[in-house]
C-alpha cells in the first residue's frame, strides 16, 4: 500500500509527467492534492495498471481529490526548450492551475527546476511510493493517451492508436516514408 503523504504538516500536491521519451505528442504534466489520510488499494503507478484500471481510477480521482489540475507542453516548446525544461514546465502549469494552493510539492523524478515559491521534494519512483503522485501520473497517462488517440485519427500512419507517440518500429517506418508530422519533436532523433 503506497503512503498518504510525505508530510502530515503541509497541504502536499503530488505531480507526475508523462511523454518524456515520446517522439510525437506534448509532454503532460499532472497535480494532484489528496485529502488528508486517504487510501486507495488499486492506486498506484499508472505504468503498473491497465488502460481500463486507469480510465476508471481517473474518475475516482477526480472526485476524490481535495483539487487536480493537467497541464501540457507542445512539440514545438519542446523543441525550444528541451524536453527537460518542458516536463519542468509543464510541472510547473499544472501546480499553478489547481484550485487550492499547495503547501508543499512531492515531485516524482530527481530533479525539477520552478520559479514556484512552494518548498518541494523530489522522490525518485515516488509513484510507486505517494498516492497523489500516483494519482498524478494516472490522470497524466489517461489525458495524454486520449489525445493521442484523437490524433491518430488523423494521422492514421504512425500508430499512435497503439504506441502513443513513443519510438516503436512501426513509428519510425512511417515516418521515415511519410515524414514527421506538426506534432513530432523535430529535436528528437526521429529515425534511427
Amino acid at each position: 500500500m503506497l503512503k498518504t503523504s510525505f508530510s502530515k504538516q503541509w497541504m502536499e500536491a503530488g505531480i507526475d509527467e508523462v511523454g518524456r521519451g515520446c517522439l510525437a505528442g506534448p509532454v503532460v504534466a499532472a497535480a494532484v492534492i489528496l485529502p488528508p489520510n486517504y487510501k486507495h488499494a488499486e492506486l498506484k503507478d499508472s505504468k503498473k495498471l491497465t488502460r481500463k484500471q486507469r480510465e476508471r481510477l481517473e474518475d475516482q480521482i477526480k472526485k476524490e481529490a481535495l483539487a487536480w489540475a493537467i497541464a501540457e507542453v507542445s512539440p514545438a516548446d519542446i523543441d525550444r526548450m528541451n524536453i527537460a525544461n518542458a516536463s519542468f514546465y509543464a510541472m510547473e502549469k499544472a501546480v499553478a492551475l489547481l484550485s487550492v494552493v499547495p503547501e508543499f510539492l512531492i515531485i516524482d523524478g530527481n530533479r525539477f527546476k520552478s520559479t514556484i515559491s512552494i518548498p518541494y521534494q523530489c522522490i525518485v519512483k515516488g509513484d510507486n511510493l505517494y498516492l497523489s503522485i500516483a494519482a498524478a501520473s494516472v490522470l497524466a497517462k489517461v489525458y495524454r493517451d486520449e489525445l493521442m488517440l484523437t490524433l491518430a485519427m488523423d494521422f492514421p500512419y504512425y500508430g499512435w492508436d497503439k504506441n502513443v507517440g513513443y519510438p516503436t518500429r512501426l513509428h519510425r517506418e512511417a515516418i521515415q516514408k511519410y515524414g514527421p508530422t506538426v506534432h513530432h519533436r523535430r529535436s528528437f532523433k526521429l529515425l534511427p
